[in-house]
């Protein structure tokens, strides 16, 4: 017996080895030194108990055993680790063509979308979720559960206060009068426990009734504690875990959580700068959602307006009456849906342009500023998008007329005449001696220019002593595929027709300083005005202050457009700077519309 026994040792222990064990038993019974002793292993070897003890000991063997043949995920974040490794290739001086054959492969949508997929099993987001086993009512039963968090510095608030406790938020039910759990921010202690959810009810804190109780009550209370803090909770009657979205965007305004009265949690708020890419977490809530700064290692996300409280918020700021007299403009005060502005003049910036006279064909689409000023940008998804060996973004330059556009341009093509090219224009105007068609200009009819533009072929275009002019799609397309960098200096409404997935600019805002730096800098340098025709004085006061009403309405209309601004107090120094972007937009990965590389 003792040597079976050994041989069935290394085996997985089942109810058929107990019943060979039993066997043997009875056939090596002159072993057992009295019948007591046959009698006792008679009855282990057959209780229900031993046996059954047996049964739940060979499944874990073999669920072990089964993981060997069917590993878990090592990661979940497949994507993420994508990411790093293409930062890491990126940052190599020098890259060997297998670094450069991973990094190409590594952009393969067919691959991303694996390892999407991976992440989403990695994670066991599995859809559809089904919903909660609906529990019989008991009257006299209430299920309670007990979470302990470690207090730590993190927002639990009412609607109105609150202090750093254990990353949820509360508030008191209008129907029933108690105290809820109304948000838990991703990463938080009460997110991390997985215990607390919306909706639970907080029955006690620390042992302490919050029955008729306020929210600045349970925080007095919270305050007080010290180390574990033991809730007693109510369960909501529908809890759901909510996954964490993977959405980047960039943000088109500053926010700041402090001045915010409408913000349920300021210490929850998180604070941002117009340019900011945030990682929006979670959309649930219709008017706050929760964020981290791209980058940020604070495992707490942050409450910021949502879309549509920050629309609303722009509507009700361009619901404005001019003043005719000062020139000013004033929000009224409206209440819509918790959301109410005070009076407070602004500088208006919608008036209408003064015309500047140029002796430089200014090619322009028709003029549809109404429409631009419906425009309400709040935050743009946007992607990482890495450059591509010898596909080259084109460099679009926008500004006022005379802030020195033109002068950037040409220094920057001087650098590299080869590299650097800017597209030819195309005219109806017949063709003068000297000239050759593709060099100065395509010549081409105005019948066919005419259709071009009806069928929007032309980024802009405009009509000068009755001839037609305009720059293409097409010709810009065609330096970009010949592996080189398309420099462009249009007339600010080609943006709408510039900033497609197609062509993927990196757009430049040249800016004036501020008007005395304007003319100080100007005066300085003798610099010559770009509104006179032979081009034989300096500019004049009203010049220099159409520059700067030309600047601030650009600026209002498109700076959501703007990938990088550049002011031109000093042109080496504005130079400088634009050789940085361009060195930079061909050797790093940057931020751009999520579209752009879908």
């Amino acid at each position: 017996m003792t040597s079976e026994v050994m041989e069935n040792d290394n085996k997985t222990l089942d109810s058929g080895t107990l019943t060979d064990l039993f066997v043997n038993l009875q056939k090596s019974s002159a072993l057992l030194s009295t019948e007591e002793e046959q009698t006792f292993l008679n009855g282990l070897l057959q209780s229900k108990e031993l046996n059954a003890l047996v049964n739940i000991h060979s499944k874990i063997l073999s669920n072990v055993e089964r993981k060997r043949f069917f590993p878990v995920p090592a990661l979940s974040d497949g994507m993420q680790v994508l990411a790093d490794v293409l930062e890491l290739i990126y940052q190599q001086p020098r890259r060997s063509s297998d670094c450069q054959e991973l990094f190409l492969m590594l952009q393969k949508p067919h691959l991303q979308g694996l390892l999407c997929a991976h992440d989403a099993i990695a994670q066991k987001d599995y859809y559809p979720r089904l919903p909660d086993i609906p529990v019989e009512d008991d009257e006299e039963e209430q299920t309670i559960k007990v979470v302990q968090l470690v207090k730590s510095n993190e927002p639990l608030t009412g609607t109105q206060s609150a202090e750093p406790i254990v990353g949820a938020t509360i508030k008191t039910d209008e129907l029933t009068g108690k105290i809820v759990i109304a948000r838990v921010m991703h990463g938080g202690a009460a997110d991390r426990s997985g215990l607390i959810h919306v909706g639970d009810e907080v029955v006690e804190v620390n042992a302490i009734s919050v029955e008729g109780k306020e929210p600045n009550d349970v925080l007095d209370i919270l305050q007080s504690s010290e180390g574990t803090i033991t809730f007693k909770l109510v369960p909501a009657e529908c809890t759901m875990n909510v996954r964490e979205s993977k959405v980047r965007v960039r943000a088109h305004f500053d926010y700041d959580s402090s001045t915010d009265p409408y913000i349920p949690c300021k210490e929850a708020g998180l604070d941002f700068k117009k340019g900011d890419v945030l990682h929006i977490v979670c959309q649930d809530d219709q008017y706050w959602w929760q964020a981290r700064k791209e980058g940020d290692k604070h495992m707490r996300a942050g409450l910021i307006p949502s879309r549509a409280l920050q629309e609303k918020r722009i509507v009700h700021d361009r619901g404005m009456k001019k003043d005719e007299d000062e020139g000013l403009c004033f929000v009224p005060v409206v209440a819509e849906e918790g959301l109410s502005c005070s009076p407070e003049p602004v500088r208006c910036l919608l008036g209408a342009d003064n015309k500047n006279k140029t002796k430089k064909i200014i090619y322009d689409t028709a003029e549809n500023d109404d429409f631009d000023r419906e425009l309400i940008a709040t935050y743009e998804e946007v992607a990482k998008l890495y450059p591509r060996p010898s596909v080259f973004r084109p460099i679009v330059l926008i500004g006022p007329p005379g802030v020195g556009r033109n002068e950037l341009k040409r220094r920057l093509i001087d650098t590299d005449p080869v590299k650097f090219q800017t597209p030819t224009p195309f005219t109806s105007r017949s063709m003068k001696p000297g000239e050759v068609d593709g060099k100065e200009y395509f010549f081409v009819t105005r019948q066919q220019m005419e259709r071009d533009i009806d069928e929007g072929k032309f980024i802009e275009f405009g009509e000068y002593k009755g001839n037609l002019y305009g720059t293409s799609t097409s010709s810009v397309e065609a330096i970009v595929h010949a592996g080189l960098v398309c420099i462009l200096n249009p007339h600010y409404q080609a943006l709408k027709m510039l900033r497609t997935p197609l062509l993927k600019p990196y757009i430049i805002y040249i800016s004036p300083p501020s008007l005395d730096v304007l003319k100080q800098t100007r005066m300085a340098h003798h610099a010559r005005s770009t509104f006179d025709v032979n081009n034989s004085r300096g500019f004049t006061e009203d010049e220099f202050q159409d520059m700067i009403r030309h600047s601030e309405r650009i600026k209002f209309l498109y700076d959501h457009f703007f990938d990088e601004t550049i002011v031109n107090a000093d042109l080496a120094d504005a130079f400088s700077k634009l050789l940085a972007a361009v060195n930079r937009v061909e050797s790093e990965p940057l931020w751009v519309p999520a579209s752009w590389v879908q």
